[in-house]
């Protein structure tokens, strides 16, 4: 089922409907939370919140944008808010790879994967917020330059250029960081 029919039929209350919508983009909406949180716990939180104020607010959904696109800004906002919230800053996760089974692996491969996504992890917090997200957006959850536009609220020209120049931008960071 599309996601115009899932709407519709959330809308009137359907469980199941509202459900599919969940299952369907909790990934997209957990990867968003976690790269602004990066705390995993938060993130988890900021993501139910995301999906709570969704469905709360799908009366309101226009379809100006895709639903993708509207979910994710409410996830950004989530996030940001619970982020706030948070008084002390929070260390990068030594963990932030996803890990795979050692036994898939070898022990050496399995760590410098784990070493490589910290590595990433403290790159894109190097990052300025605009730059970060749109890179983000558009590696992980594969938006276009005009929804990355509508969930950082900028134009889609605006989006092409935050992504590039965030690309740019890590270039020359993992670049000096093999200089030192």
């Amino acid at each position: 089922m599309d996601d115009a029919a899932l709407i519709a039929l959330a809308r009137e209350g359907d469980r199941h409907a509202q459900d599919a919508l969940i299952r369907r983009y909790a990934d997209d909406v957990y990867r968003v939370t976690f790269r602004v949180l990066e705390d995993r716990d938060l993130a988890q939180d900021a993501a139910q919140d995301a999906f709570v104020n969704a469905l709360h607010g799908l009366h309101g959904f226009r379809g100006d944008a895709s639903f993708k696109t509207w979910l994710l800004r409410i996830a950004l906002n989530s996030a940001r808010t619970l982020g706030r919230r948070q008084t002390r800053r929070r260390e990068i996760p030594l963990l932030a790879a996803e890990s795979e089974p050692v036994k898939a692996r070898g022990a050496a491969e399995v760590v410098a994967g784990k070493m490589e996504g910290a590595r990433m992890e403290y790159l894109l917090q190097q990052l300025p917020p605009k730059q970060r997200m749109a890179v983000i957006l558009r590696a992980q959850s594969e938006l276009s330059y005009a929804e990355i536009g509508e969930a950082i609220e900028c134009s889609e020209g605006s989006a092409r250029v935050n992504y590039h120049m965030g690309i740019k931008r890590l270039r020359e960071l993992a670049a000096h960081e093999y200089d030192m």
